[in-house]
């Protein structure tokens, strides 16, 4: 939309918060832009330019002029496409398409796979002695429980057990026992 068609106190659909609403402009900002009124929630906005507004909204066809490229072919099918915000305004056509948002949600959870300061918590409870990163990682990578792409996978187990130890404390897992050496808490050497 070009900023010279929006005028003062007209209802326009706009991109506001990653939706597109119905907002009605309430007065120019000096700083540029418009104040405007999100019609759904009744929230004070701001349309900073032209581009957020899709189009001017009319009282008698809401859908059909909320979404230009769809102006014309009907509210049922504009509604299918349009956002959440504005297919609440047409009626029971939109809705299945929110039930089946929910229903790919309800699936039943997968399976969590073990992270990498998991599995070292274990090594370490297993282990004799304490351990360099390096060699945590070794036994977790020969167990085939964990795999990685990375460079360098020491490293980053070295800096989640110090975040963990700063964070937790003596809640900790894992305890330092010297220069680049970690124990399991329970078992300090």
């Amino acid at each position: 939309m070009k900023k010279a068609d929006v005028k003062v106190g007209g209802r326009y659909s706009a991109k506001v918060s990653d939706k597109v609403v119905v907002v009605r402009i309430d007065a120019e900002n000096p700083r540029g832009g418009w104040d405007a009124t999100n019609e759904a929630t009744g929230k004070k906005v701001r349309i900073k330019s032209a581009q957020r507004l899709r189009g001017a909204v009319h009282k008698s066809k809401p859908m059909a002029l909320a979404i230009p490229s769809q102006a014309g072919k009907g509210e049922a099918k504009a509604a299918r496409g349009a956002p959440d915000a504005t297919r609440a305004n047409v009626g029971r056509e939109g809705a299945s398409q929110g039930g089946a948002k929910a229903a790919r949600k309800a699936k039943a959870p997968r399976e969590k796979r073990p992270s990498l300061l998991d599995l070292a918590a274990e090594v370490l409870a297993k282990a004799k002695e304490p351990m360099h990163c390096k060699t945590v990682v070794e036994k977790v990578l020969a167990s085939g429980r964990w795999q990685t792409k990375g460079k360098t996978p020491a490293a980053t187990l070295y800096s989640a057990i110090i975040r963990e130890v700063a964070k937790k404390g003596k809640g900790a897992r894992f305890t330092k026992t010297g220069r680049g050496k970690f124990a399991h808490a329970g078992k300090e050497a």
